[in-house]
């Protein structure tokens, strides 16, 4: 068993903008603590100072056992060394123990010398790097991951090992790595956003491991049936001026919301009665001041209410009440043709058998159905504008969709301009760029701003005090915030959204949601949220049987696509 525990962590940003500020928190042996609070507040941050990977500014940071990191991204893991994708056996290795890793990667470099090389030294080299993968339980690993990759995707570790990640979906590289960490022999577990891309079968698996697990686990999500259900404890990062603050409100989520609104009034009274005293003592301070200018007598008077002040000052006022988020979004669209979208004998090839489909003007479309089905090539087909898109469908956006193969018709209405949200792709054209630099500059889609302008749209989407950072900087929450804001800016009348509540935080969340509802023109949104499903008028389910078919309820039951893998 370990344990977790900081005490007294603060951080700042590299343009030196505090972001944590005196944070104490320990997460006891086999607790199950979740982590949240605002986008931007530090919360993946705070996960990597305990994971080593930063160093704080003041305080300190311990543990104990085995640490197993699942970060924010696992679905979109970087390159490898031959900039190929990475493949299922990298990313089983990039959650496995140091040891493992290391030797994992020396066997790999010895493996290629042999194929390139193959003289004497190469073989030797080769021979230790087989010793070594034995001695740190190599082989070990690759029976747990062989039990890992026929849970998540039904096929043995030795027919998946060199898949690349990019043939899987997110959520089916999530399972992956989540199946590894808690097998695993890691005792201590930090999961950023685990949940995400997740089908809901797949988040009530989570749930229960998370409640049966032995391990030690601190986890930052924004899925309130998730905390609900797997968390014993929320601890709470609040955004204040000078940086984060933590408290930790020792029950389940059920009772958080309620716990969190008596502490803000009890700190806001405790803040009245501080400013209260605090002029009391210096109206009396200022008192035996003017008496004491005119009257000897009443130095030692005014001395002692001038200590008093004093010490009463720095001492300092209780601590502040969170500063409250007020994210406002104005999507707008336009009006359309009347048949929005028109699918006739679609198939998208090797995910769904054919099947007609016809979208309206002004409809919510819930796209549902387990991971891999193939919800995410659909909307990425319609985000290139269909089978063969006029100028018009061309979408918005700085991210061209990859083709998908498909046979059938799949085509726009007139006027309907796509605007594609996806989460789980690179941002080249937004990458080193700061988010008032990319709006001042605008797009062929957006018009440029004015830098005042500029920074009053962002404050609508609190992110003004992001202004001068760059994207890829950014939280994963704030990201995709900026990207639902160049949608409303870039007059795309089709929203094609995948899984858009994934790293948004509550507040934000329902912002989206009564940004949509406002919204004139089409929404088709893939989601397993439970709650964010409630503003939509249909439900088009990708079944387990390759079958797509339309229900007039969500479904959540659906099992994984059989098909050959």
């Amino acid at each position: 068993m370990g344990h977790l525990e900081v005490n007294g962590v603060s951080y700042a940003l590299p343009d030196g903008r505090p972001l944590l500020n005196d944070v104490s928190l320990r997460v006891g042996e086999g607790a199950k603590v979740a982590l949240v609070g605002p986008n931007g507040t530090g919360k993946t941050t705070l996960l990597r100072l305990l994971a080593g990977d930063l160093v704080a500014r003041s305080g300190s940071v311990s543990r104990s056992g085995g640490l197993g990191v699942m970060s924010q991204f696992i679905g979109t893991m970087g390159r490898s060394s031959t900039d190929e994708p990475p493949t299922v056996r990298d990313l089983l290795v990039s959650v496995s123990p140091p040891e493992v890793r290391k030797a994992a990667q020396a066997l790999d470099r010895a493996e290629y010398a042999v194929m390139t090389v193959d003289d004497e030294p190469a073989q030797m080299a080769y021979a230790q790097a087989l010793v070594d993968w034995a001695d740190v339980g190599g082989y070990d690993s690759e029976t747990l991951w062989d039990v890992c990759t026929v849970s998540a995707l039904g096929v043995p570790f030795e027919q998946a090992q060199w898949r690349t990640t990019d043939t899987l979906s997110g959520g089916e590289q999530k399972r992956l790595a989540l199946e590894a960490l808690l097998r695993g022999p890691d005792e201590v577990l930090l999961l950023d956003e685990p949940d995400n891309y997740l089908d809901v079968p797949g988040k009530q698996w989570l749930e229960g491991e998370l409640r049966e697990s032995p391990k030690t686990v601190l986890f930052v999500s924004h899925d309130r049936e998730l905390l609900s259900n797997a968390a014993t404890r929320v601890a709470t990062l609040e955004p204040g001026s000078a940086g984060a603050s933590l408290w930790v409100h020792p029950g389940s989520f059920a009772t958080w919301h309620d716990a969190r609104v008596e502490r803000n009034a009890r700190l806001e009274e405790q803040r009245r009665r501080w400013d209260e005293e605090h002029t009391k003592l210096r109206e009396l301070m200022l008192m035996y001041k003017q008496k004491a200018s005119y009257n000897a007598d009443m130095a030692s008077q005014y001395q002692a209410a001038k200590t008093r002040l004093r010490r009463f000052e720095e001492a300092g006022p209780p601590e502040a009440v969170a500063i409250a988020q007020h994210v406002t979004m104005r999507l707008q669209g336009g009006r359309t043709a009347k048949r929005a979208v028109i699918c006739e004998g679609l198939e998208l090839t090797g995910l769904m058998h054919p099947f007609d489909l016809e979208v309206w003007y002004g409809e919510r479309v819930a796209v549902l159905g387990s991971n891999g089905s193939g919800k995410s090539h659909f909307l990425r087909l319609l985000a290139a504008g269909g089978s063969d898109p006029e100028v018009e469908h061309r979408p918005v956006g700085d991210v061209a969709p990859d083709p998908v193969a498909h046979t059938g018709v799949a085509r726009l209405g007139s006027r309907v301009r796509p605007g594609w949200f996806v989460q789980t792709h690179d941002h080249p054209a937004l990458v080193g760029r700061t988010l008032l630099e990319i709006l001042h500059r605008g797009d062929e889609h957006r018009r440029g701003r004015p830098r005042d302008e500029a920074a009053r749209v962002l404050d609508r989407y609190e992110l003004a005090r992001s202004g001068e950072q760059t994207f890829d900087s950014l939280s994963g929450g704030q990201q995709a915030r900026f990207q639902i804001l160049l949608l409303e800016l870039s007059g795309a009348t089709l929203l094609l959204l995948d899984e858009p509540t994934d790293n948004l935080d509550l507040h934000s969340a329902e912002a989206l949601e009564i940004g949509l509802e406002a919204f004139d023109g089409t929404v088709l949104a893939v989601t397993h949220d439970r709650w964010f499903t409630r503003g939509f008028d249909r439900f088009l389910v990708f079944g387990a049987d390759g079958q797509v078919r339309e229900t007039t309820e969500p479904v959540w039951d659906e099992g994984r696509v059989v098909r050959e893998r």
